[in-house]
């Protein structure tokens, strides 16, 4: 008996992350419904339906079909990078206050110019 946990514990420890935890697990925490996004340096805010978490990652580029690439998957910050072809590109970091919070840092180019976002995005209801 102390070999078979021996032996599954060894494997598990051997297994990657990926294999272990959905990708963006984070984001499927956040409450369904209706986020308002404030965004500090802008002083504006704005309404996005949120069904998975993951359309909290691009702010600017709303676009389907943009290429990802996840560089940070934690239990309460995820990072991803991505590219929207003849549209620019952009990386985001949304980092969890709680299911109903989070703070949004995004920052790349967007019709051939610049941006940078920070704000927090907290659950106002449904969409």
């Amino acid at each position: 008996m102390g070999i078979a946990s021996a032996t599954a514990a060894a494997m598990l420890a051997l297994t990657p992350a990926s294999a272990r935890a959905p990708e963006l697990a984070m984001l499927e925490t956040l409450n369904d419904g209706a986020w308002t996004l404030r965004l500090r340096s802008e002083g504006t805010s704005q309404r996005i339906c949120v069904r998975t978490g993951r359309e909290l990652i691009q702010i600017r580029h709303r676009q389907p079909n943009c290429d990802r690439f996840v560089v940070q998957d934690e239990a309460d910050v995820v990072t991803v990078q991505y590219t929207c072809r003849g549209n620019g590109y952009g990386r985001t970091t949304i980092r969890r206050e709680g299911p109903d919070v989070v703070q949004v840092r995004s920052q790349g180019i967007y019709g051939g110019a610049p941006f940078s976002i920070e704000g927090e995005a907290r659950h106002s209801g449904s969409c």
